[in-house]
């Protein structure tokens, strides 16, 4: 089990908890996302729950979102380089499959109910290095490539095939 808060600055009267729980032997966790200081208020909880059957992993993640009443469930299943996930809402459904091509190279197609598909490219540069590019036609194209510790993030606005506006963002992940 962990736990984690985060304060604002100086203002110790207010504080974002994350609540982690596990059982390795039921192979579940539970996640909760919380927020504290004139009482404890519940933002956010899921469970993942995972399963492996004659090679392949399933996995079974109910999520509740307390403010907005948001419930969905995201079930996953894998096998041999090939997955297949479905998010379910009472609003919305979307499937991705991904198929691992090479030590490389996967690809994820994702298609939405409402009609919105995006196609996930991610490349292998060794050494837990990658360089993922992610086309939402006649939305964006999102490229985000991680050299060790160092993530930089290029995300395009697509109006057809005019750039509308470009963000730029890199951090670096920092362990004490």
């Amino acid at each position: 089990m962990s736990a984690r808060a985060e304060f604002a600055g100086t203002d110790f009267s207010n504080a974002e908890v994350e609540i982690d729980a596990n059982n390795a032997d039921a192979d579940l966790d539970i996640h909760l996302e919380a927020s504290a200081g004139n009482g404890f208020n519940v933002n956010r909880v899921e469970a993942t729950k995972r399963i492996n059957a004659d090679g392949a992993n399933i996995s079974i993640n109910p999520r509740y979102n307390v403010g907005t009443e948001e419930t969905d469930v995201v079930l996953a299943y894998s096998k041999d380089g090939t997955s297949v996930e479905v998010t379910a809402s009472g609003d919305s459904q979307s499937v991705t499959l991904s198929r691992q091509l090479d030590d490389d190279n996967r690809i994820a197609p994702t298609l939405a109910s409402n009609g919105d598909l995006s196609v996930e490219w991610e490349r292998s540069l060794g050494d837990d290095n990658s360089l993922t590019a992610t086309l939402k036609p006649n939305e964006s194209l999102n490229l985000e490539w991680k050299d060790a510790s160092w993530t930089a993030n290029i995300d395009l606005g697509l109006d057809g095939t005019d750039v509308t506006g470009t963000n730029v963002s890199v951090k670096r992940e920092v362990s004490f």
